[in-house]
């Protein structure tokens, strides 16, 4: 009984896992998004897991400039593409840590579908060139065909638009692994690193003047936290 209950102590063992991440990857700003997923076991090394990505999809030919008032805005861009990610996945566990100490390395795979929320990018404009001179200056959506670069004053609000989006449909899949650091059995802190394909079922309009594309290959990083029992 002494020795199978030290086997059993030599490394922490759980049923469930709830984790929330902030992702950075090559399709994104310097934030890329955020994560979470929900993992249960279903073996002695294997955990099933159901998780959801919230990204802001950039096109990787997106380039600020900056406007006469000062403030910058993203040359030929006409679209926001917004990516809700549902995930379906496994987990296994290849290494696990000791109580309080070490790393526990795992294997993570998911796919599922994608549903991208197309929205307008929006510019505040002057039909007079730049001048803003008895506030002549209207929030429009921007059409690099009709809008000149000199009277571009900025951006619009934060999620203007959002009402006049459309939706496109696609599908996921991401293979990555997560090495886990937390010091506490009920706490999780970690980093996960992997590749993810998100694909669409038409080309998604994100600039005008260059090629835009269905398929978005991203190599990411996500630092997560959690909580486990």
């Amino acid at each position: 009984m002494g020795l199978t209950s030290n086997a059993q102590e030599d490394h922490e063992d759980y049923n469930s896992e709830f984790v929330w991440g902030i992702n950075k990857n090559t399709s994104g700003g310097l934030i890329g998004g955020f994560t979470f997923r929900k993992s249960r076991k279903i073996g002695d090394n294997l955990f099933e897991s159901v998780g959801l990505e919230v990204m802001n999809v950039k096109h990787n030919q997106e380039t600020q400039l900056r406007t006469s008032a000062g403030s910058s805005f993203i040359f030929g861009k006409v679209n926001y593409l917004y990516a809700l990610r549902f995930q379906y996945g496994r987990e296994l566990i290849l290494f696990r840590k000791a109580p309080q100490q070490g790393v526990e390395i795992k294997a993570i795979t998911a796919i599922g579908p994608s549903l991208g929320i197309l929205a307008p990018y929006y510019i505040e404009y002057s039909p007079d060139r730049g001048s803003t001179i008895g506030g002549n200056t209207e929030r429009v959506p921007y059409d690099p065909s009709i809008h000149s670069i000199e009277g571009i004053i900025g951006t619009g609000y934060l999620f203007q638009g959002i009402q006049e989006s459309n939706i496109r449909i696609g599908a996921n899949l991401k293979a990555g692994i997560s090495f886990e650091m937390g010091t506490l059995k009920s706490s999780v802190t970690g980093v996960e690193i992997g590749a993810l394909l998100d694909a669409y079922t038409q080309k998604i309009d994100l600039m005008a003047g260059v090629e835009n594309k269905a398929i978005f290959p991203t190599a990411y990083i996500t630092i997560f936290y959690g909580t486990r029992r």
